[in-house]
């Protein structure tokens, strides 16, 4: 198991290792942007990575180009695309 801490105060969350991000939020109750529902087509689901960035997947190429193409920052990454390998901290601006 790994652990998904918040960097707003909400208590962590116990996800097994290889879990993806946009659906381990969800599975907790916690809402994630998307109007794709995890297609890797809308980039609505991005989630800024506090601490823990190398604990996450490589970008895959659907990462890559939605990244590039909505000019979104390296500190973010789409979480329907990214599988979470160890401990991280995430952030999200609706939370």
């Amino acid at each position: 198991m790994v652990t998904i801490s918040f960097f707003k105060a909400r208590p962590s969350l116990q996800v097994p290792k290889g879990s993806n991000l946009m659906r381990a939020l969800l599975d907790a109750g916690l809402p994630v942007a998307s109007s794709c529902d995890g297609d890797g087509v809308c980039s609505k689901c991005k989630i800024r990575i506090v601490q823990g960035q190398k604990n996450l997947s490589k970008q895959n190429d659907t990462e890559d180009f939605l990244k590039e193409t909505n000019g979104i920052s390296n500190e973010y990454r789409i979480s329907c695309q990214t599988e979470v390998l160890g401990d991280i901290t995430v952030d999200a601006t609706y939370w």
